[in-house]
């Protein structure tokens, strides 16, 4: 039996119980793993509240899809992977299909990366899911590059931190924004070039400011709402704004129409267009371990639970004070 966290309804971190559970066996193109390390992401918290871009299918459910640990068993039609290596999966499935919450999963072995020679399960559970995430958009998508800038919305979540530290990678230019002044200095440690307080200060006049008026090559934007209108301001002819994530709950206008049409490009962006692409993973991957062996890249690590406490961490994210990644631990 295998400790599991599932949910019974729909709602807030209270409604999760852990049970013990049967993991099962591997079906074809599956690998099951001993979870060491969970990495707890936004996109779970939404699943659970039936808030997220697919609805809930059936209850009880399951949560997760970012976790470390060593390969169990491997099913049939698997290849790349046996029995005792040490892996990390990466979002690339539905949360009703699959869920790592558990001290044992079944999941894809699409969805399961070798974890890097040196990193260790809590950094395996923290580290592919914000810099694939930031790679994907930003590199893979968008072309940034050497000399363009960059501002990011929701700075200090983990997401937010692996893009200040691509960005600084590729040789562009990070600005950082954040509601309070409470992060500003662990933003600048990690790499911002400028930190913009938004509940002090005005961000589009502040970015233009800092771009000599041009504005920003790139905007990635977590927060969605009626605030990409002053977002997209700041935003350079030609330049692109990302929304990968909706954290006002709002309606998001499309903002070109009240600015006059310029010339803006307003797209959408989840991992799963770099996860479910395996072109793009590989490209992904090789862009991650390589700033991962270079000293570049690294997981920041908010706080640690054990599993027994899943309410709890949930309930930590669900405050917004962290900064950077909560990673839930496995004893076994």
């Amino acid at each position: 039996m295998a400790k599991t966290v599932r949910f019974h309804e729909i709602g807030g971190p209270e409604v999760m119980r852990l049970e013990d559970l049967e993991a099962g066996e591997p079906g074809s193109g599956e690998v099951r793993i001993r979870v060491d390390a969970i990495g707890i992401n936004r996109a779970e918290a939404l699943f659970r509240r039936d808030w997220y871009i697919e609805p809930v299918k059936q209850l009880p459910g399951r949560l997760g899809s970012e976790a470390a640990g060593v390969v169990e068993a491997v099913g049939p039609d698997v290849t790349g992977f046996e029995e005792g290596q040490t892996v990390s999966t990466v979002p690339a499935f539905s949360q009703n299909d699959y869920g790592v919450y558990a001290a044992q999963a079944i999941v894809p072995a699409a969805a399961l990366l070798h974890r890097p020679d040196g990193v260790d399960a809590v950094s395996g559970a923290a580290v592919w899911m914000p810099y694939l995430t930031a790679y994907g958009a930003l590199v893979e998508v968008g072309g940034m590059r050497a000399g363009d800038v960059v501002a990011l919305t929701a700075a200090s979540s983990s997401v937010g931190l692996a893009a200040i530290h691509t960005a600084n990678r590729v040789g562009a230019t990070p600005i950082a924004v954040t509601r309070t002044r409470e992060k500003k200095k662990r933003l600048l440690d990690e790499g911002a070039a400028d930190v913009i307080v938004s509940d002090e200060e005005d961000v589009p006049a502040r970015l233009l400011a800092l771009t000599g008026g041009k504005g920003v090559e790139y905007v990635f934007d977590a927060v969605a709402g009626p605030g990409v209108t002053d977002l997209a301001r700041a935003v350079a002819p030609g330049g692109t704004l990302f929304l990968y994530g909706a954290l006002s709950g709002q309606p998001t206008p499309y903002p070109g129409f009240d600015l006059g049409m310029p010339a803006l490009n307003v797209r959408t962006y989840t991992v799963l267009e770099t996860t479910k692409d395996p072109r793009r993973l590989r490209r992904a991957e090789a862009f991650v371990a390589s700033g991962l062996r270079a000293g570049a890249f690294r997981p920041v690590v908010d706080r640690l639970f054990p599993l027994e406490e899943i309410v709890r961490a949930h309930q930590h994210m669900e405050s917004n004070t962290q900064f950077g990644k909560i990673v839930v631990t496995v004893t076994h």
